[in-house]
């Protein structure tokens, strides 16, 4: 998550090359040529130390050359879509997220890895934190995925203005205990929230957060047998506890404010607590952060679960129609292997060593040299999450902060808005709600009506 001078250059170079300097010999989309193959990937820090490792390490070890596209997080999802889709296999390897992976697998838009991980053991595929396994694995129990960094989700908050306020952090805090305590701490200092939650709409915004809290005070979206429960009273209790939370003790602009936004303001002295993905403690931890060595790190808080942390990945997908899956899955197997997280340590920094997905990581004495105020919490943040049964009731499809169906980032998004403009006070959760359960039962008839034939 760091933005360093020199990355941020690298960042914008890579995303110039991807739009101007695509095509290679032959005009095909990426490059061409036997021994090479075409990535389709997003544009993340972590991503652009992979495209410039890749030459002087991969291509140097196989020789196989490797083409990468590096788009913008919407972009990219637009066109692997659209590629996928489509099979037109100029792409063989692109960045797909375990939300999307299920469903392409599905689908059948992309290839098994079983058979290549069999004939890999090198790759050490057991060594894969288990809820990463879980959640890139399709509905015939095939792996169609690996993981290039994951995370879950904690509460962060300054140990200090606790200390101060005479205030010890619950080791599993619940719900109604981190809002007693975001009461007491809330302008502890100049221009401090008591605690910073994300607003903004969008599927991957507010209800990134929000859906885990309704899993835990024992909401969902969709029972087993596809009943939209978005006005249920749990999913309204959740939501209603959430939108009162950020209105009286949040973030100044709560209804504009996203991952970034909390960031800052935790950064900044403007929050005394946050409650947001693990992959954001490395900013917190930074050598230049104000708050380096003042933050604590607890556990997702709950309510009716044993745990609540979200999950999501990074991962690499190989498409169906890619007629180099051999050279794919060498490159995949190498971009999710130990050597490329010891490599970027060496060359990079063990604090950018694209983490979250092996247990291996945490045990490596070097990496937990720069990551040791949030590493063990991290781990069993992401050992914690459980994709198939996050909540207190069976799900119909695979996902904890999202469900995992195509039809979620157009629902999601569309009932965020409502929630949005509860926080700004526009509408009341209600009204918010009774929206969302129509929208949400529109999704479900559909498949209602495809099981029921």
């Amino acid at each position: 998550m760091r933005r360093t001078g020199v990355r941020a250059l690298l960042l914008a170079l890579a995303v110039m090359l991807a739009s101007t300097a695509c095509a290679g010999w032959g005009g095909s989309v990426g490059g061409g040529g036997p021994n090479s193959i075409n990535v389709l990937m997003v544009n993340n820090p972590q991503m652009v130390d992979l495209q410039r490792l890749t030459a002087d390490n991969f291509t140097k070890q196989t020789g196989i050359t490797v083409n990468f596209t590096v788009l913008p997080e919407n972009d990219v999802r637009d066109k692997i879509s659209q590629e996928f889709s489509s099979q037109a296999g100029q792409y063989d390897v692109a960045t797909l997220s375990n939300f999307e992976i299920p469903i392409y697998a599905r689908s059948r838009w992309i290839a098994p890895m079983d058979d290549f991980i069999a004939a890999d053991p090198g790759f050490d595929q057991a060594d894969i934190l288990a809820p990463m396994r879980t959640s890139l694995t399709g509905d015939d129990g095939k792996i169609y995925g690996q993981p290039f960094y994951g995370e879950s989700s904690f509460l962060m908050y300054r140990k200090d203005v606790l200390q101060d306020a005479g205030i010890t952090m619950p080791a599993k805090p619940t719900w109604q205990e981190v809002a007693d305590i975001a009461a007491k701490v809330d302008g502890a200092q100049p221009g401090m929230a008591g605690i910073c939650l994300r607003g903004q709409p969008g599927w991957g915004q507010v209800f990134a957060p929000l859906t885990t809290v309704v899993n835990t005070f024992g909401g969902t979206w969709f029972t087993e047998d596809w009943q939209a429960r978005v006005d249920s009273p749990e999913f309204t209790k959740a939501v209603q506890f959430y939108v009162d939370l950020v209105r009286e003790h949040g973030e100044t602009g709560a209804p504009q404010a996203g991952f970034t936004e909390c960031l800052n303001n935790l950064i900044q002295g403007n929050a005394a607590m946050w409650y947001d993905a693990t992959s954001a403690a490395g900013s917190l931890e930074a050598a230049d952060s104000k708050v380096r060595g003042k933050i604590g790190y607890a556990p997702a808080p709950v309510v009716e679960t044993a745990s609540s942390g979200w999950l999501y990945a990074w991962s690499w997908g190989i498409q169906a129609a890619s007629e180099r899956k051999d050279a794919a899955w060498k490159f995949v197997s190498w971009a999710s292997g130990k050597d490329y997280e010891r490599l970027v340590g060496e060359q990079v920094g063990w604090s950018d060593v694209p983490a979250g997905k092996r247990a291996s990581t945490y045990e490596n004495k070097d990496y937990l040299a720069e990551s040791s105020a949030f590493a063990g919490p991290t781990k069993a943040a992401i050992e914690s999450a459980d994709p198939r049964n996050p909540g207190v009731q069976p799900r119909p499809a695979l996902g904890i902060q999202f469900v995992g169906i195509p039809e979620f980032p157009d629902l999601g998004t569309q009932v965020s808005q409502q929630i949005s403009s509860a926080i700004a006070g526009q509408v009341s959760v209600q009204d918010a709600l009774s929206r969302g359960q129509q929208l949400a039962d529109d999704v479900a008839e559909r498949y209602r009506s495809r099981e029921g034939s």
